[in-house]
């Protein structure tokens, strides 16, 4: 069966620097349609960049 879409959905954080997806989160669509932009700490770089909201796979 086809399963209804929900209000909140998983979305993975992607780094903007080293392309590598280090975080997930959760996101209610009806609150904000557009993506999410957050400054988090990078382990790779080792410093905070800006990851950007993408699929979880």
């Amino acid at each position: 069966m086809a399963s209804k879409k929900q209000a909140v959905e998983l979305v993975a954080l992607q780094c903007s620097g080293c392309k590598r997806r280090n975080y997930t989160t959760q996101k209610n669509r009806r609150n904000t349609q557009d993506k999410l932009e957050l400054s988090k700490y990078c382990p790779f770089e080792r410093k905070h960049t800006i990851h950007k909201e993408t699929k979880v796979k």
